[in-house]
């Protein structure tokens, strides 16, 4: 009999087969037959996932909260693995294997040529299994599971060409800046532990109000903390990590080095994602503190503009991107922070796949241009590419919020509920979000405009040029920036295909999930909010999205984007001068953009290299002077020094040893008389 258990235990294990396969047996199946099983995996976990939301919404289904396996039992404290399915659940896993999905049959296009093929495969898959026991997950010890192994898999994947220093110093960031968050969330499962002595969900969102309410903790002494503050804090503190929230931020533009397919995943349904989809999971704990909300709205609200200030100043069509994902990350951060929870998740939903069609487009780019990223280097794409140019102009208006996108429903539903919210915090933020789309505007705008319109940046040399071999080439082949053995071209249908299907999304599914998501009881049970939250105010003024469209068309968000597309477009299609001109003229402000506010440098000088620093003054002062020269050839030197002097009594001469004995003797009696007296 099929039951829902057995259902989503196969949606579950299905992508963690097709990476065992892949992974363990990538020379027997062969290239067709990795990409064959990963994709059949996560189909089968897509089409599964999809009937597990059709059931829950039609009622087919009610919540599913089971334990499947027991880990271990220690006394009074049992860890399992367990699903919690409800309807946050399940859209998270649509989300999770609908963009996966189409990544898998792009890679086939990206990575044909990659010796690494099979093992790709078999990385991504992983990911995807990872990420569904992070969201299926009944308990916080199955959550730190999938919190760890996205972390581990998101290592190895943007670190997957291995042979490329910045490839391996990227991961090695993530990694590092990964477990400092990750120290901080253990800290905080630690904190549940202690006073709920439990890591099951259930019991803790039960009890939750009257198991902390009163409760108080010293960190300091003398300063008490609510433990609902604490919980908050500490938890949060893991999911600034994997979310990519300031200042454990930047690891995330460095995970380009990673091929494009990977970038997609990450930045648009996997790790990314996870932090924003705990805090949302927690939100009966989060509802009990207004001090951790205030402070998970102001890092939000800081993430959401100064990121987004970077990408300004960015030429790498890739990074363009990724800062524009975390200023995303930012938005729905600050969702978090004024309790608009559902509209965090419903940003999260849209921006998953307006995000990975950008990626992806990004992708189809660097193939036509034989993986140049400058886009310094491209201009007038659009004849070559006409798939791809589309379809990222419908990711960027999606991304930009203009009217009727999906991006223009879930973005200024989160601008209205901060404009709406009293919370501490929520005037500084409102200004960040706002001030924010403009700058999203401008960066999004500059990336078009710079990589499909104008002139051609780029020169084909042919191959039988030989005058371009031998000026433009090296010794190894590599061409200067913006020369092109051949010219661009469209990418392949695996390619296309599944921009195609992204694109559809990224417009119409905000017409058909903000009645339910933001203004229905849709998430209730899944995610709690005391009466009288941002959006409830929201529901009263709006009725559908057509009342969200006229309003958003009057309000300052649209204005703002609109401001935004009109200078990038007067900039960059018609008066590049201008842009040189103002870097020149604000040069202190460029340099601090392109330094990234001097952040990674900090690290470097405060933690790296400080930490290099540290471990050379121990082992100088520990081991070599104190243990090497103190201990160890200390105590040798001591034994070899004795040793010498006991050495010369060992004369060999007969009258030598006498003269000792009849001395020894003579001491051993004096002892002996002193005794007695």
């Amino acid at each position: 009999m099929i039951t829902p258990k057995l259902i989503l235990l196969v949606a579950a294990l299905a992508p963690l087969f097709g990476a065992i396969v892949s992974g363990l047996f990538g020379s027997k199946v062969g290239r067709a037959g990795a990409h064959t099983v990963t994709i059949a995996g996560v189909l089968v976990s897509f089409l599964l996932s999809c009937y597990t939301l059709y059931q829950l919404v039609t009622g087919g289904w009610g919540v599913f909260n089971e334990n499947i396996y027991t880990w271990f039992e220690v006394g009074p404290l049992s860890a399992h693995v367990g699903f919690l399915v409800d309807r946050l659940t399940a859209v998270m896993m649509v989300v999770v294997t609908s963009v996966s999905l189409l990544v898998h049959v792009y890679t086939i296009g990206y990575m044909h040529e990659d010796p690494g093929y099979q093992r790709f495969f078999s990385y991504i898959s992983l990911f995807t299994f990872s990420m569904l026991m992070l969201v299926m997950s009944n308990n916080f010890m199955q959550l730190f599971f999938g919190w760890e192994a996205v972390g581990l898999v998101s290592y190895l994947l943007i670190g997957f060409w291995f042979k490329r220093p910045t490839a391996i110093f990227a991961n090695m960031k993530a990694f590092v800046v990964n477990r400092v968050g990750d120290f901080g969330f253990l800290l905080g499962i630690a904190a549940v532990l202690l006073w709920f002595g439990s890591l099951d969900y259930a019991t803790v969102f039960r009890t939750a109000d009257a198991t902390l309410s009163g409760k108080t903790l010293e960190i300091i002494a003398g300063h008490p903390w609510q433990a609902a503050t604490v919980i908050g804090v500490l938890l949060f503190i893991g999911a600034m990590g994997k979310s990519a929230q300031v200042p454990l931020h930047v690891w995330l533009p460095d995970s380009m080095e990673g091929p494009t397919p990977i970038s997609a995943l990450i930045h648009a349904a996997t790790m990314v994602t996870a932090g924003i989809f705990m805090v949302a999971r927690m939100s009966p704990l989060y509802e009990l503190s207004e001090t951790a909300l205030s402070f998970v709205l102001i890092v939000g609200a800081t993430t959401a503009l100064f990121t987004g200030l970077i990408g300004i100043v960015q030429n790498d069509v890739k990074r363009v991107v990724a800062y524009s994902t975390l200023s995303q990350l930012g938005y729905m951060t600050v969702a978090l922070g004024v309790s608009a929870y559902s509209a965090a998740i419903f940003h999260l939903m849209t921006h998953a796949f307006f995000k990975a069609l950008l990626f992806l487009g990004a992708g189809s780019v660097i193939i036509a241009m034989h993986h140049e990223q400058d886009m310094r280097y491209m201009g007038g794409l659009k004849k070559y590419m006409p798939i791809t140019f589309i379809t990222g102009w419908i990711g960027t208006l999606a991304l930009t919020g203009f009217p009727g996108f999906s991006g223009f429903f879930s973005k200024d539903a989160i601008i209205e509920a901060v404009h709406e919210s009293h919370r501490f915090g929520a005037g500084y933020a409102y200004f960040c979000v706002l001030l924010g789309v403009f700058v999203t505007a401008l960066y999004s705008f500059r990336l078009i405009y710079l990589t499909y319109h104008g002139k051609e940046r780029f020169v084909v040399e042919h191959k039988d040029s030989t005058h371009a071999q031998s000026h433009h080439a090296d010794e190894h082949g590599h061409h200067e920036p913006g020369h092109l053995e051949h010219a661009p071209h469209e990418s392949p249908w695996v390619v296309t295909l599944p921009l195609i299907l992204l694109a559809i999304p990224s417009v119409v599914l905000g017409w058909f999930a903000i009645g339910p998501m933001l203004f229905g009881d849709f998430f209730a049970g899944a995610i709690f909010v005391k009466e009288g939250g941002p959006l409830a105010e929201l529901a009263r003024e709006w009725h559908g999205p057509g009342a969200m469209l006229w309003h958003g068309i009057m309000a300052p968000p649209f204005w703002l984007a609109l401001a935004g597309f009109a200078l990038a477009t007067y900039v960059y299609l018609f008066n590049r001068q201008i842009a040189q001109r103002a870097a020149t003229l604000f040069a202190p402000l460029y340099r601090l953009l392109q330094n990234k506010y001097g952040v990674d440098d900090l690290y470097f000088a405060l933690f790296a290299r400080g930490g290099i620093k540290l471990g050379r003054g121990l082992w100088r002062g520990g081991d070599v002077a104190v243990i090497d020269d103190g201990l160890v050839n200390g105590s040798a030197a001591l034994v070899q020094g004795v040793a010498a002097r006991v050495r010369r009594v060992q004369s060999g001469y007969l009258y030598h040893y006498a003269f000792a004995m009849i001395l020894g003797l003579i001491v051993l009696l004096g002892g002996l008389w002193l005794a007695a007296r």
